[in-house]
């Protein structure tokens, strides 16, 4: 049981160079992906957490302007890298897109780009809280197929074997649409506000 599904076609046809700080350090990650949102996953289960969303961007561009930025970025900061942090998989961490020290130089490179390209940058919570508003009614469907099988999982299952993976997964996502501030009421049934609200 994972969490809610995301489309395969959630990147198709666009590169995002992306800037995620680290919440509360001066340590930030750059790289390039076509899905942001699974990228973050990767680098940590509970990303809204970890890194900062509200000082975190997003370039749209094409693949291989997001190479070349990239790239730039990694040459010019190259004696700022730093180890990623330890709950980070060694898996998905990277070992040279990680920086100490350079947030401001980065952003500014960036919004140069922008302007400079005419390319939207979006700021990190904005573009994960479109991506959800997005799939709204996948989201509502997601949870009703959730809710039921909690309440079967809770009446057909020994208590011994109950493994729990449809609460977490939905729990999961509870959370994070409430981190990037989205209205929960209006994106989940009241049965799952109500199953939140008492567990």
């Amino acid at each position: 049981m994972d969490e809610f599904v995301m489309p395969r076609t959630l990147g198709k046809g666009r590169t995002y160079v992306y800037l995620f700080p680290w919440r509360e350090q001066d340590l930030l990650k750059v790289g390039f992906s076509r899905q942001p949102l699974v990228r973050l996953r990767t680098l940590h289960r509970r990303f809204f957490e970890v890194f900062d969303l509200d000082r975190g961007y997003l370039l749209e561009t094409r693949l291989a302007q997001a190479r070349q930025i990239e790239r730039d970025i990694i040459l010019r900061h190259a004696e700022q890298r730093s180890p990623a942090p330890l709950v980070v998989p060694d898996a998905a961490a990277g070992y040279s897109e990680w920086f100490r020290g350079v947030y401001p130089a980065v952003t500014a490179a960036l919004r140069d780009v922008a302007e400079r390209e005419g390319l939207a940058l979006h700021s990190l919570r904005d573009w994960l809280r479109q991506w959800f508003e997005s799939q709204g009614d996948g989201l509502y469907e997601w949870s009703l197929r959730m809710l039921d099988a909690i309440e079967y999982e809770a009446f057909n299952v020994p208590a011994e074997f109950q493994r729990g993976e449809a609460a977490r997964a939905l729990r999961y996502v509870m959370d994070a649409c409430e981190a990037i501030g989205l209205p929960l009421a209006r994106f989940f049934p009241d049965g799952a506000m109500a199953w939140r609200a008492s567990s």
